[in-house]
This record gives C-alpha cells, sequence and structure tokens, in this order.
C-alpha cells in the first residue's frame, strides 16, 4: 500500500511540474549577462550581471568575474548604482568601469585586481558617456558632453534656442560630445578635443555610440565625428584621426557621411570600421579595411549580412564578425583577403542588438552572451574559432524546470521569389491534430530579425496555449542586402504580402483556428500592426506597442527626423514625393480598421512620437472600433523600467486573453 501511495505521489508531483508554465513572475526571475570583457592573461571573464528589483523598480547590476577554467565565479562591485562597462587595463592589474556619483551622473571607476577599494578617477558634471585604456595603461580618453553655461538673473529665462534636426521634445539647444583624456593614477583632465561638432550620442534602440579607438602605440586616437549634436544629423559622420600630443586630427577617408565604429588592428597598420555597401543605406553595413588613408576595401562584401560587429584578431589578418543571419546571428572569421569561415554554434544564438556582444581575447579566445531557445541568456567562451562553445553560467538554470514553448524555424517562397522565414513556437502540449490560436509578433527595426533565441513575449504568449509567428519579412536585415533593400519606398505593401504569405502557408499545417488570429508588434512592429490591420481581414485582435502609423510625423517630429527621407527617395516636401509618405502610412487606411485594438506608448519616445499613437486612437474611437490607449509617462522608445515592462506583458496578455480564449 506504502508502494503505491508513493507512486501516485511521484505521479502527482510529476504532473505538478509537467503543469508549470513560464508566466509573469517568472520573468522577474530572469538574469541578464552582457559586455563579456576576456582578462588580458586569458583566464577569467568580466560580466554585467543585471537583476529586476521591482521594489524599487530598477535593474541592478554587478560585476562578475568568472574564472574560464573552473566555471567560479567571484563578485567584483557591491551596493554601486548603474554599474556597466567594464574595461581591462592593458597589464590586467586593474579593472575601469562605469558607476552613478553622488548625483546619479556616470563616472570612470578604477579597481585594482590585487584587492582594495575603487577610486573614481572623473568628475564630470554631465557624466561620462564612455571610455577607453591607452595603451600603456597611464591614461583613459573619455567622452561627455560639454556643460551648458550656467546663467543667472534675468538670462536664466531668456531660454529660446534654435531648432535644428532633433527630436519634438528637445527643451534646449543640444551640446555636443567630445575627447577629454585623463591620468589614471590621478591628476586633472584635459580637454582634446571641441567645438560645435560632435562624438555620436547613443539613442536607444541602437548600437552603442561609435568607441574611442587608441593605436596600439599610444600616439593617436580614431573616432568619429558628427557635424552637430541633432540626432537628425547623424549621418553626416566621418572616421578622424587624433594626434594626442597636439591634439590635431585629420579624416582619413575623406568621405563625410555614414562612417561609423573605427578599430585598430592590433599591429596598428591598419583600421576597421562600418560604413554601408556601395555608400547606400538601404544596404546593411559591411566592414571595411584600410591602411590609415584614403576607402580601403570591402572585406565582408561576400558574407552578404548587415554587419553589427568587427573585432580583430591577434593576428591582425583576420576579425570575428557577427550579423543577423536567418533566424539566429552568425559569426565569422573573415580573413582580410578570402572567404569567411562561419563558427559552429549549434543552438546558440548570440546576443545582439543592433551590437553583437562578444569579445576577442589576446591569443584567439572568444566570449560571447547569447541565449538558447528555452534558455536566457548566459555566457560561452570559445578557446578558439575551431572550439566548440561552452557554457561558463547557469544564472538562469531554474528556468529550465518550467515548461517552455518549442521555437522552430520555418521557411518558405514568398510570394515576389523572395526567400521568407520565420519563427514559430510552439505551446507546450502542442499537437498538430489539435486547433490553436495564432498570434503574430512582428518584429521592429525594420532593420532587425526574428531569431530563434530565448523570448519573453514569445514564450508568455506559447505558455497561454497559443501558436506564435515572429515573421521576418522584407527589410529584415538577416537575408541579404537585396532583401533588406527591397523596402525602399515600400514600407508595408511588400513586407505586408511578404507576412501574409507565411501565415498562409501555416495554416496550410492544418492546427490555426481562423477564427482566432492577433497581430501584435513595437515599433516597427506596431507599423506593421497597424498596416495589416487596414489592408487584411480575419483579425481578432491587435496590439500596438510605439506603433510608426504616420511617416509626416517621422519625419517631422522623431529623433532620426530628416534621416528618414532616405527610405522614400527625399524629403516629403520636394519633388512630389508627400504622396508617397502618405500612401504609405497606415492612418491613411485606418478606417479598414474593426478589430479590437489596444494601444501602446511612451509619452516621452523620441523615436516613434506619442502623436502617432494618438492618431491612431481617435480614429478607432470616433468610429466605435474597440479600443483602449495605455500611454506610459517616461521619456524613452519603450520602458526599460521593471515595473513598467511588467505591465507591459500584463496588458498584453490580458488583451490577447480577452479575445482569443
Amino acid at each position: 500500500m506504502k508502494a503505491v501511495i508513493g507512486v501516485i505521489a511521484s505521479f502527482s508531483l510529476c504532473l505538478t511540474v509537467q503543469a508549470a508554465r513560464f508566466d509573469i513572475p517568472d520573468v522577474g526571475k530572469i538574469v541578464r549577462v552582457s559586455d563579456p570583457e576576456i582578462s588580458p592573461d586569458g583566464k577569467s571573464i568580466v560580466i554585467v550581471v543585471t537583476r529586476p528589483n521591482y521594489e524599487i523598480d530598477l535593474n541592478e547590476s554587478e560585476l562578475v568575474l568568472v574564472d574560464v577554467q573552473s566555471h567560479a565565479q567571484h563578485l567584483l562591485t557591491r551596493d554601486r548604482k548603474g554599474v556597466s562597462f567594464p574595461r581591462w587595463s592593458p597589464s590586467g592589474d586593474r579593472l575601469a568601469y562605469l558607476a552613478h556619483d553622488s548625483a546619479n551622473k556616470p563616472q570612470v571607476f578604477v579597481m585594482p585586481m590585487t584587492g582594495g577599494d575603487s577610486e573614481q578617477i572623473t568628475k564630470v558634471a554631465t557624466g561620462i558617456q564612455q571610455f577607453a585604456w591607452r595603451p600603456d595603461g597611464s591614461a583613459i580618453a573619455f567622452a561627455a558632453s560639454d556643460e551648458a553655461p550656467k546663467l543667472t538673473g534675468a538670462a536664466k529665462f531668456d531660454d529660446a534656442f534654435e531648432v535644428g534636426n532633433n527630436d519634438f521634445l528637445v527643451t534646449s539647444k543640444p551640446m555636443p560630445t567630445h575627447l577629454w583624456i585623463i591620468p589614471t593614477r590621478g591628476g586633472e583632465a584635459k580637454r582634446l578635443t571641441s567645438g560645435a561638432w560632435s562624438l555620436p550620442i547613443s539613442h536607444p534602440p541602437g548600437s552603442p555610440a561609435s568607441p574611442i579607438a587608441w593605436s596600439p602605440d599610444g600616439k593617436s586616437i580614431a573616432f568619429v565625428k558628427i557635424v552637430s549634436p541633432a540626432s537628425g544629423d547623424g549621418d553626416q559622420s566621418s572616421l578622424q584621426l587624433l594626434d594626442v600630443a597636439t591634439d590635431q586630427f585629420h579624416a582619413i577617408t575623406g568621405r563625410a557621411k555614414h562612417e561609423g565604429y573605427p578599430a585598430f588592428s592590433p599591429d596598428g597598420k591598419r583600421i576597421s570600421y562600418w560604413y554601408p555597401r556601395d555608400g547606400q543605406t538601404k544596404y546593411g553595413n559591411d566592414i571595411y579595411v584600410t591602411t590609415m588613408q584614403g576607402e580601403g576595401e570591402n572585406t565582408t562584401r561576400g558574407i552578404d549580412r548587415n554587419m553589427a560587429r568587427a573585432i580583430w584578431m591577434p593576428d591582425s589578418k583576420s576579425m570575428l564578425v557577427g550579423a543577423n543571419d536567418s533566424t539566429t546571428v552568425g559569426l565569422w572569421i573573415q580573413p582580410l583577403q578570402g572567404k569567411a569561415t562561419r563558427i559552429n554554434l549549434g543552438s546558440i544564438c548570440p546576443a545582439s542588438s543592433f551590437w553583437v556582444d562578444a569579445a576577442v581575447g589576446s591569443s584567439g579566445q572568444i566570449a560571447f552572451t547569447g541565449s538558447e531557445p528555452q534558455r536566457p541568456t548566459e555566457l560561452y567562451y570559445l578557446a578558439n574559432k575551431n572550439a566548440e562553445p561552452t557554457r561558463l553560467t547557469d544564472f538562469n538554470a531554474p528556468l529550465t524546470a518550467i515548461e517552455l514553448g518549442k521555437p522552430e524555424t520555418m521557411h518558405w517562397t514568398g510570394p515576389d521569389g523572395y526567400k521568407e522565414d520565420a519563427v514559430v513556437t510552439y505551446p507546450p502540449g502542442f499537437s498538430a491534430s489539435g486547433k490553436y490560436p495564432l498570434v503574430l509578433y512582428v518584429h521592429g527595426g525594420p532593420r532587425s530579425a526574428s531569431r530563434e533565441a530565448f523570448s519573453i513575449f514569445a514564450q508568455l504568449i506559447a505558455a497561454k496555449g497559443w501558436v506564435v509567428f515572429e515573421p521576418n519579412y522584407r527589410g529584415s536585415d538577416n537575408d541579404g542586402s537585396e532583401y533588406q533593400a527591397a523596402i525602399w519606398n515600400d514600407a508595408g505593401a511588400g513586407p505586408g504580402r511578404d507576412v501574409m504569405s507565411g501565415v498562409a502557408e501555416l495554416k496550410k499545417k492544418g492546427f490555426i483556428d481562423d477564427s482566432r488570429i492577433a497581430v501584435t508588434g513595437w515599433s516597427y512592429g506596431g507599423y506593421m500592426t497597424t498596416w495589416l490591420l487596414g489592408h487584411y481581414k480575419g483579425w481578432k485582435a491587435a496590439i500596438a506597442g510605439a506603433a510608426v502609423t504616420d511617416w509626416l510625423d517621422q519625419y517631422n517630429l522623431g529623433d532620426a527626423n530628416v534621416r528618414r527621407a532616405d527610405a522614400f527617395g527625399g524629403s516629403p516636401y520636394l519633388d512630389g514625393r508627400m504622396k508617397a509618405y502618405v500612401d504609405q502610412s497606415p492612418i491613411t487606411y485606418a478606417d479598414k480598421i474593426t478589430a479590437p485594438t489596444l494601444i501602446l506608448s511612451d509619452t516621452g519616445d523620441y523615436r516613434v512620437p506619442v502623436t502617432q499613437s494618438y492618431r491612431l486612437f481617435h480614429e478607432l474611437k470616433d468610429r466605435g472600433v474597440t479600443t483602449q490607449f495605455f500611454a506610459y509617462p517616461i521619456s524613452g522608445h519603450s520602458p526599460a523600467d521593471p515595473v513598467r515592462m511588467r505591465d507591459v506583458y500584463k496588458r498584453w496578455i490580458s488583451w490577447l486573453s480577452t479575445y482569443l480564449s
């Protein structure tokens, strides 16, 4: 009898474990791992480890040292706010990083690796944006924005400013960012550059600002000069080479636009940099290499992907490069001459949000953060380019006990002959003989891609018993330059055909309930959501997050503003182009929308101004379409804090549950 009870208890426990599915409380348990930096001796890797703290609504980060051989971990920082950007000194005896000071401004701190407290070495009123060690370890170069003039009396209220190519939320003249240098053993900072022009400033989401690059001999710094700090002028960027002794600098290639991310080869003879294929922004970035003067050669044309990272290998004859590739992120070893070799990573997808999160060691070791389809981000390591990747951390092991949805890649040929792909995530317990609601979760960008990696949104949706479809559409950067460029002056119709052909292909499998299909997305995913709502029928529900609904608002009010013109051939106010902007705006077709639609946006969204969500809301509300509009009173393109992001998840799942259950 006892044996029978034991079997029953075991069976009951088994059922309980199998029934545990991914839910919103589990999101708070996910640990994020980022910014791996290999020590100069190659024995350890420092990473940034981030956990959400809902009580104070902060994502709290610490630096953790991971031993490569034993995988042992050592916590390096405690109770410091805003910890980020760890960088080893050239000799490995010290570690510099950014953390907030008492005024909540990021400053450079230096930690002795032999023991002892970190020392704050910068005291910049505007805070530090980025920094880089001089190769001999004697100094650090850093980038910081200039301080606005301090005014007194009536002058404090004389605050009119000239509007330039900036977003509509700007309330004062933007200040330029410049280069400084400071001794690491103590002393005053010295300004290296000045003027109305600026170094790049990062406006998330997107790649980080182009890093400061020291020459191996410590005499020069390669950087990017932008004509002004206005975000709309960010494409007017050129590579520059600064002589640190004289503060004089000159252009490297002679181009005036689209250059970025210079990096010296270890032998100091060459500089690699990002530049659009054939100088056209409709194509992806390639990696060019120059010998200090002139444009140099395009080294990655043969890969034909939108490059999101290039790191020199120790031999100075090749680089580690990375980019979205089909439904994963690829890493290649690209020689200066010849064909690239793709590194076999199996099911691991390196982390990449417009920037592949990786590092190369002095002996050719490779470290990167990445996820597997059913495991959130961890730290991975390759002893050399031919080695198999090893997972060095296991922060998210508890989630492996949860029954997760299973993602897989789907391929088909689209209506215009393109080879299309998507990620389909099946709910736990899926059976091909059943009938399931379908939720489209369309990626943003559009220069991005859906990947077969761990996805919080996809897992939350699949856990409800729904199939998740994450399509890549023309404009995505995962399937070659021609596919990416095909969105030029065709923002909605062509991508819409791509998406709907994928839905039709998925329906052929027989397990989709045609009466319960929802479309959702954020940013350009919100654009595709509203476009599809206005052009195709049969939607049961929709969610439009930070949706682009009006290209004129994007051009006039967003942070990229005039740079948007490239996608349409020029300004809407010239040469009869207004019609293209109007015809490709989903708001033009919003009178065709009938599906219940949830609208979400940040009031301080500089990327996709909230005005566009207001337009959609009033259009739907006035016509009697079921809609709700929730706005988050914060800056940014989407909530970055854990509490508001949790609210997004809750509203997303609740809205879908109302109409799909």
